[in-house]
């Protein structure tokens, strides 16, 4: 069976509180491990998309409507859905399996505000615009 779950896949989330929101594969366990025996992917992705923004709102209104905010999860994959897209952002550097444990919320909050930076580069400069708006259903 060929692996299309890769790192910088962008997928969908099915279930929970992120439900309907995209996210980017960092990385992936195909055959699971210790604590959890299943197929699963550690992803980054959107909890909050950036708003419209139109010519006539000032700088500050500007830069408030174009601010996301991001989250990190380990996601069974019979809980997301692939979609055709990749996103090319390293963040695997930032976004590790040790932030995401139960007992690391201050890693887990320094991982989500680096990724935010990231993110908002991308979305800045104009690339994957796709990925930065919200999905509508």
């Amino acid at each position: 069976m060929v692996k299309f779950l890769k790192p910088g896949k962008v997928v969908l989330l099915l279930n929970g509180k992120y439900a309907g929101r995209k996210a980017v594969i960092v990385k992936n366990y195909d055959d699971g491990d210790g604590s959890r025996p299943f197929g699963h992917a550690l992803v980054c992705g959107i909890s909050k998309y950036p708003r419209k923004v139109t010519k006539k709102v000032s700088k500050k209104t500007q830069e408030k409507r174009s601010s996301l905010k991001t989250f990190v999860k380990v996601v069974n994959y019979n809980h997301i859905m692939p979609t055709r897209y990749a996103l090319d952002v390293d963040l695997k550097t930032i976004v590790t399996t040790d932030t995401v444990g139960p007992k690391n919320a201050t890693k887990r909050v320094e991982a989500c505000k680096a990724a935010k930076q990231v993110l908002q580069e991308r979305f800045k400069s104009g690339k994957n615009r796709w990925f930065f708006s919200k999905l509508r259903f």
